[in-house]
């Protein structure tokens, strides 16, 4: 049987996805992705 999952474990799932497809985008065309770390915008080098 399955479990049903609640809204608000379905839009984390959605957003987790989201960001994997961001990250592997980012990382397939060669650009920096710039992410929020302690305070301060930091770019990421693919």
């Amino acid at each position: 049987m399955k479990k049903r999952m609640s809204l608000q474990d379905k839009a984390e799932a959605a957003m987790k996805k989201a960001v994997r497809q961001v990250v592997e985008n980012h990382k397939k065309t060669g650009r920096t992705l710039a992410v929020w770390k302690n305070g301060k915008v930091v770019r990421i080098s693919p």
